[in-house]
């Protein structure tokens, strides 16, 4: 389901909380149109907490200790460099208001990014909406080879860590889906929604 939003070009964190609660979340054609649509996917990704698989050849490098994972310590350049367009993504869904909704949202503390940085370089990242014991995961990117995976491993012990039940994915795709997403239909998940709303966890400090 599908619903165009574009009264000012703003999103009201008010009523962005309320969608992500009741499984709705938004989207942009593209980044330079100023219209946002709400989708409520049939199928809904999610990574079970307790069924998160590292692939063995990203085991290897995160033994390495190539990048320094910091939590909510540049924001906003992580939301930028999930809307740079790259090779493999000539276009990006994240238009202004959806960044100015998010970097609201962050200030009231309820989404968050997890960065990977080397040599004082942000070289991947990702970051998501936090609410009750859910994490929704918007989107991630990479400058180097495997940034982006470390920053989702390490997403993912944190939420572990800070009593979390569920992590939204919106969507799978092949590469999530080696880390355990699967599909669910949006019953199923809107009941998980409902009971993962429940009680409170905190995913930064």
């Amino acid at each position: 389901m599908t619903r165009p939003y574009a009264p000012g070009y703003r999103i009201p964190t008010d009523l962005l909380l309320k969608a992500y609660a009741s499984g709705v979340f938004p989207m942009a054609e593209s980044a330079s149109d100023p219209e946002v649509f709400w989708v409520r996917p049939e199928t809904r990704g999610i990574i079970p907490l307790d069924g998160f698989h590292t692939p063995k050849s990203l085991g290897k490098t995160l033994r390495k200790n190539l990048f320094d994972i910091r939590f909510d310590f540049d924001f906003e350049a992580t939301i930028d460099g999930c809307a740079e367009k790259r090779d493999e993504r000539r276009s990006t869904w994240i238009n202004a208001p959806i960044r100015e909704a998010y970097v609201e949202l962050h200030r009231m503390g309820h989404c968050h990014s997890v960065e990977a940085w080397r040599e004082d370089r942000l070289v991947g990242g990702l970051y998501g909406v936090s609410l009750g014991r859910v994490f929704f995961g918007e989107s991630m990117f990479a400058r180097e080879t495997d940034a982006s995976k470390a920053c989702l491993v390490r997403l993912v012990e944190r939420l572990k860590e800070r009593g979390f039940a569920l992590l939204d994915t919106q969507f799978t795709t092949e590469h999530l889906k080696r880390f355990g997403a699967v599909d669910v239909p949006r019953g199923k998940y809107e009941k998980m929604l409902a009971e993962a709303l429940k009680g409170e966890a905190v995913f930064y400090p």
